[in-house]
């Protein structure tokens, strides 16, 4: 039987208007605004929501830039993380950012996503490179000294009140 496909949840459509933004920083070395603006105005069919919880994620990720990638290249065994492919490389930015940033998001979730989403946006390997990798960066969140260091950009409360509202409607439209 075909599998039906399901629409992409909330922060699914905010993580990859996330990845885009954040590809276009690292590789086309727009600055933040740039990338966001440009990504936002090809991708006019997000709603408000999503694009503002998006912009928490980027932003998140580009204040915390140097945090995230010394934690990701310490579980790369003899790789700079300048050698990884650009979307992978960003795919475990945004997710390691996430196992920092959120701690009300399951672990499981974000990794699941971000094998998903490296299914979907990168190369056939991709999905087993990025669950290795996060598998090893997943326990950050339990390491205080890291979460402590991780900077919260200024509309954090805000970005995670309309995530949370969000999954809370998606969940109901479920049943």
């Amino acid at each position: 039987m075909f599998k039906k496909n399901k629409p992409l949840t909330f922060r699914r459509q905010a993580r990859i208007l996330a990845l885009n933004v954040l590809y276009l920083i690292d590789v086309g070395k727009l600055s933040i605004d740039q990338a966001i603006n440009f990504v936002f105005s090809l991708e006019k069919n997000y709603p408000e929501p999503i694009k503002k919880y998006s912009s928490y994620l980027v932003i998140a990720t580009i204040q915390n830039l140097g945090l995230i990638d010394d934690i990701i290249e310490k579980t790369l065994k003899n790789w700079k993380i300048e050698r990884l492919a650009a979307i992978d490389r960003n795919i475990l930015r945004l997710s390691t950012c996430e196992f920092l940033c959120c701690p009300e998001t399951p672990i499981k979730v974000i990794l699941n996503e971000a094998i998903e989403i490296a299914k979907a946006y990168s190369t056939k390997d991709s999905g087993r490179f990025v669950n290795g990798v996060l598998d090893k960066i997943k326990c950050v969140r339990d390491t205080p000294s890291l979460v402590n260091k991780f900077i919260q950009p200024e509309n954090a409360s805000e970005a995670k009140k309309i995530a949370l509202q969000h999954e809370l409607i998606e969940e109901e439209k479920q049943k």
